[in-house]
């Protein structure tokens, strides 16, 4: 019986964003409204859900169509630097939910839940588009997954070092592909790894009035 899931995320975390357009040499690394637009303030929150049509995996193997699939994900980020560019912003990843969490996992009956611990987790954005998602000195990135079986419940402990992303301003997006973690700890029916891919469009400055899209110039 073979179990599966993963830990993102929390990513979670990592807002920031966008690939790197040619900006004016006094722009701030993140903008809003448009590239090399108005400075996005320290404190400022930075949120964003799943691009539309998308779901965020997490699959039992690299690339794979097994595991755990969730039709909505958010993320909420809050701006700590935001150097002018080219350079590298900095925020604190604070939140990372998960919504409409299905399994096609052989013996997996239901999602229970998806929970991201440990935050916050620090993001690092910079003028190449590169985001870095690391966790606070002396812990790790960690998420934990309980799913209903034919056995009854289970609960997935699954750690990463780190994780990374690549924005863009042509979307506004922030997309995640096959972040890897190792399960930590539970049932022998969780999987050993697990893999993370979702794309979150747009990413918006919720504290601005109309929450415009954020650039990284």
């Amino acid at each position: 019986m073979r179990r599966y899931t993963v830990s993102v995320l929390a990513a979670l975390a990592a807002l920031a964003f966008l690939p790197a357009t040619t900006a004016a040499a006094d722009s701030a690394v993140l903008t809003y409204g448009s590239a090399a637009g108005n400075a996005v303030s320290v404190g400022d929150v930075l949120t964003a859900s799943l691009a539309s049509g998308t779901n965020a995996t997490l699959a039992t193997s690299s690339g794979g169509t097994s595991g755990i699939t969730c039709t909505g994900s958010t993320l909420s980020a809050t701006v700590t630097d935001n150097p002018a560019a080219p350079g590298t912003a900095t925020e604190s990843a604070t939140v990372q939910t998960f919504s409409g969490c299905t399994s096609n996992v052989l013996g997996v009956t239901g999602v229970r839940s998806i929970t991201v611990n440990n935050l916050p987790y620090s993001t690092a954005a910079s003028s190449d588009g590169t985001v870095t998602v690391t966790p606070a000195s002396g812990s790790t990135i960690q998420t934990t997954v309980v799913l209903s079986t034919l056995l009854g419940s289970i609960t997935c402990v699954y750690r990463a070092p780190s994780l990374s992303a690549v924005s863009s301003n042509s979307a506004t997006s922030l997309a995640f592909t096959n972040q890897a973690f190792t399960k930590f700890s539970g049932s022998v029916l969780c999987a050993g790894n697990g893999y993370f891919t979702a794309t979150y469009a747009p990413v918006v400055d919720s504290s601005v009035s109309g929450a415009p899209a954020i650039y990284v110039n």
